[in-house]
């Protein structure tokens, strides 16, 4: 037993120093078989099995113990715990191989109440049934653990009650030598000073309090600059909400101007809204800035560029006269067919504008008919798609009921493989010692080279450090005399000494001071010369600027009257995209009326309907005013060009 004892002993104190979160099994397996090369041969195996055999079941050789001290093994010390994990371990997988009386005997080398307690939990038929056999199929494959776990442990039941029941019975067959019986301790008493009573003591007078000032009410009110915040908060948030309410029944309307006294459309269903008085429209006044008065401030390109603008301008002006007496034609016909065609080309345009519109209006009926369209064909496919997925899901039953087979067959195969895993470890057991001891040859023989090597390098940097010692306490010159009157010799072309190199530079410096005051001289006569010139040139531009804006001004005041707003020209492509938008209209209404299976109202039409007729009315709108803008423009069109030439 105490052979037994010793093995187990020395099992607990590996596995003690075994950490999970650092070390691995194998190679912590490995250390601990060089430094168990003490033990004799059989001894080693023995440990080396359990202890592998420990580290690679830990996890569910872990359920166990840790269920003990949660339930029965409350009271046990913490550092029983690889005991009672050797122990598991020897009865969950050993106990064929060992035989019931080996095992007997290892249990009876260790603490009796402990082992007592620790197999009675663990081979309760009620544990290993549900928990134990729950949570290793957690692990490891239910029918795996079934067969060659539980299976094995029910079976040796009825041995392993009998070994409880004897090692109950142990402590009370023992026979102990009868004890001397001990005196037993009478305490006494303290002899403790009796204390005095106390004097009651005389109770003082209780001080009358001066009656407070009472809390003035304004302290649980609140001040009236918090009521004022409040009050703005609360119109704020009114009108905030106004606008947004406005926001939301007028989006995308955002992009399209609206006259000033036009009142918004509103939808008849809606709730009516506060109505304020329409704003003042002041019309704006043409006023006409004189030059003189804008103070603008130019640079000297500005003034430059404006002086050789004017210059031309008058230039022209002088060609333009003499061709005039030379008898040259005049320029009023060519300017009236050119105002004829502009015109022209501007109906042309706004017409082109309008067959756009309308293009876009049709367009837009066309696509709502294709939507509606496609809502059918939509439906259609949907119905052909819940055909497809019934199928798919189908197809997906039959491929997993394929998968669960393959699965089993694998399931086996591993099982199978499983029972060759111990002949094949203690295999590589043997294999890896051969190759420790050989690796530890080869490292010591490399160590004593290094250190050799090592040795040898030393005595080199010795020498040399020897040597530039040597080196450094040679004496050297410092110093060196100079003579700077003294030419080089260098046989360079141009020689000379530092003192006549020093008078050359104070030369040169002199008659470089000199040349950049004439410079200075000759910068600050022009700058006087040219800030003549601009002063004269402004003065020219201010005439020339005040006499072109009067004779502008009296041009534009003659041109604004005469304008008048053309009539809208009438085209037949025009005509014909509205009466095509009408016919699209009533086809998507029918279109419409068919798929929510009821006929239309005329008498009450759609909100999205109402919204539609607004966005066209607002389009409508803006089209004519962008025709007033052009026409406008065409009037002063030949103004600004008088105004050029």
């Amino acid at each position: 037993m105490a052979y037994y004892e010793k093995c187990i002993e020395i099992v607990i104190e590996q596995l003690n120093k075994f950490k999970p979160e650092k070390d691995s099994p194998e190679e912590f397996v490995e250390a601990a078989s060089t430094s168990l090369q003490a033990l004799s041969p059989q001894k080693r195996a023995f440990v080396l099995e359990v202890l592998s055999g420990c580290l690679r079941y830990r996890k569910i050789l872990a359920i166990v113990v840790d269920a003990f001290y949660v339930r029965d093994g409350r009271l046990c010390p913490w550092a029983d715990y690889s005991l009672f994990v050797v122990i598991c371990y020897l009865a969950t997988f050993q106990l064929e191989e060992l035989g019931f009386q080996l095992f007997c005997n290892i249990v009876k080398s260790q603490p009796v109440a402990k082992m007592c307690k620790f197999l009675g939990f663990f081979f309760n038929p009620i544990h290993l049934c549900s928990w134990v056999k729950d949570e290793w199929s957690l692990i490891y494959e239910t029918a795996h653990v079934r067969e060659n776990w539980i299976d094995p442990l029910m079976r040796w039941q009825p041995e392993i009650q009998e070994l409880i029941k004897q090692l109950e019975g142990a402590p009370a067959s023992q026979s102990l030598p009868p004890k001397a019986k001990a005196k037993v301790t009478e305490p006494k008493e303290f002899n403790l000073t009796i204390p005095k009573p106390r004097a009651i003591p005389v109770p003082e007078p209780v001080p009358v309090m001066a009656k407070p000032r009472p809390v003035p009410p304004s302290t649980y009110q609140l001040p009236r600059e918090h009521q004022q915040l409040e009050m703005v908060r609360r119109h704020n948030r009114r009108k905030a909400e106004e606008r947004l309410l406005r926001a939301n029944t007028e989006e995308l309307r955002c992009a399209m101007p609206r006259s000033h006294g036009e009142p918004p459309v509103q939808d008849s269903k809606k709730k009516p809204r506060l109505r304020f008085p329409p704003r003042i429209q002041r019309t704006p006044k043409l006023t006409f800035y004189r030059p003189d008065n804008v103070p603008v401030k130019l640079n000297t390109a500005a003034i430059l560029r404006e002086g050789a603008l004017y210059q031309r301008q008058v230039e022209k002006e002088l060609q333009r006269v003499d061709k005039l007496v030379d008898g040259a034609g005049d320029f009023s016909e060519f300017l009236k067919w050119q105002k004829k065609m502009q015109a022209k080309d501007r109906e042309e345009q706004l017409a082109a504008g309008e067959c756009r519109r309308l293009q876009g209006k049709l367009s837009h009926e066309e696509a709502v008919l294709a939507r509606q369209h496609l809502v059918q064909e939509n439906k259609q496919k949907a119905d052909h798609g819940k055909q497809e997925t019934a199928q798919l899901m189908f197809q997906r039953a039959e491929r997993r009921l394929q998968e669960e087979r393959s699965m089993k067959e694998l399931v086996q195969q591993v099982l199978e493989a499983q029972k060759n895993v111990k002949v094949a470890q203690t295999k590589l057991m043997k294999g890896r010692q051969q190759i420790v001891q050989e690796v530890t040859e080869e490292s010591r023989e490399l160590l004593q080279r290094s250190a050799e090597e090592a040795k040898e390098e030393q005595r080199q940097r010795c020498k040399l450090i020897f040597q530039l010692r040597a080196l450094e306490t040679q004496p050297t010159r410092k110093g060196k005399l100079v003579d700077l009157t003294q030419i080089p010799g260098y046989g360079l072309e141009g020689e000379m000494s530092i003192v006549e190199l020093r008078e050359r530079l104070a030369l040169f410096k002199e008659t470089q001071q000199r040349e950049q005051e004439e410079k200075r001289d000759q910068i600050i006569r022009g700058r006087r010369a040219k800030s003549q010139e601009l002063q004269n040139a402004v003065e020219q531009i201010s005439l020339c600027r005040a006499a072109m804006g009067r004779s502008a001004t009296l041009r534009w005041e003659e041109k604004v009257g005469a304008a008048a707003p053309p009539a809208p020209s009438r085209d037949e492509r025009v005509l014909e995209l509205r009466r095509r938008i009408e016919d699209r209209a009533a086809e998507r209404r029918r279109q419409g009326a068919l798929l929510r299976g009821s006929a239309p109202r005329a008498a009450r039409p759609t909100p999205r309907a109402q919204l539609e007729a607004q966005h066209w009315l607002k389009l409508e709108q803006s089209r004519e005013r962008r025709l007033r803008r052009l026409q406008r423009g065409s009037a002063r069109g030949p103004a600004r060009r008088l105004e050029a030439a």
